[in-house]
């Protein structure tokens, strides 16, 4: 009867200390999970994992950015405030300028079909032949104006296949009160003007949902085509949010941009290998900065 006993004891002892070695095992594995890596990624990419590519001083206050057809030895960017392209390589701070313009409150660049688009904040748009990037000063502009709603704009795109140039509104009336965001389709015509083509919106109801956080009103500041998987990649600084939609711009992910990688988000561009790259403004404690994640096929 005593050794019964005993063997009762013994197997209930092993029974209890299996349990609480599970139970110590799932406790250790939660925590790392909490503490996990940091923030959320889009699939082929690591936001935690950035090449940094320092700019020049005049770039402090760097916006948008592009390249010609995906070619990333050489990058285009502007900066607010000043009516000038500049251009360089990557990695260097001997930087090219043209003057296209007056001062004013510029956002975002596209390079498409051999012609520069610059963006102005109120939706007005500046073109000439890149070639006279090769020039101090370019009076080859042509200046498009009254295509879209008046708004603030800072995000824009051109797709080099169709010559079809996308802009985004960053505040518009035509928005207000409703959970969706709107974009305009613009066609590149052979002088370097643009006409209207189409129409196109984002719920960004989805963000808050996807993020499980109220992010408060979406305020996209660029955008970009992954050449592929044709996904649109969408910026909001204020937000420090990047937001990835299908092709048909629903929303399929939304990822947190670090304060500690991402000082003041304003650019976005791919190369032709499907590199992903963001530009940061500078502050007074950062330089403004051009952030590339390396695209690796999962």
């Amino acid at each position: 009867m005593v050794n019964k006993l005993k063997n009762k004891a013994n197997k209930n002892y092993v029974v209890v200390l299996s349990v609480l070695t599970f139970l110590a095992s799932f406790t250790a594995l939660s925590c790392v999970e909490k503490k996990g890596p940091g923030p959320e990624s889009p699939v082929g990419y690591d936001l935690n994992k950035p090449h940094k590519y320092p700019m020049p001083d005049i770039l402090q206050e760097i916006s948008g950015i592009a390249f010609n057809k995906g070619d990333n030895k050489t990058v285009y960017a502007e900066m607010d405030e000043d009516g000038s392209l500049f251009s360089l390589p990557l990695g260097s701070k001997e930087e090219k300028v043209t003057k296209f313009g007056k001062k004013g409150d510029y956002e975002d660049v596209s390079i498409i079909k051999g012609f520069a688009v610059l963006l102005k904040s109120n939706g007005t748009l500046y073109s000439f032949p890149l070639s006279e990037t090769s020039k101090p000063e370019t009076t080859n502009v042509k200046e498009t104006k009254d295509l879209v709603p008046k708004g603030e704009y800072e995000g824009m795109f051109g797709d080099e296949t169709t010559g079809q140039l996308y802009v985004l509104c960053k505040q518009c009336s035509v928005d207000k009160g409703t959970k969706k965001t709107s974009g305009y389709i613009l066609t590149l015509q052979s002088d370097g003007s643009f006409k209207s083509t189409g129409t196109f919106n984002t719920d960004v109801s989805q963000v808050d949902k996807l993020t499980g956080k109220k992010k408060g009103t979406f305020h996209p500041s660029a955008l970009a085509m992954n050449p592929l998987t044709k996904e649109w990649y969408i910026v909001s600084s204020v937000n420090k949010a990047l937001v990835v939609t299908d092709a048909n711009w629903k929303i399929k992910n939304v990822y947190h941009l670090s304060s500690n990688i991402f000082n003041q988000p304003e650019g976005i561009a791919f190369d032709a290998a499907g590199n992903l790259y963001i530009s940061n403004e500078g502050s007074e404690t950062q330089v403004g900065n051009i952030l590339r994640f390396d695209y690796k096929k999962p």
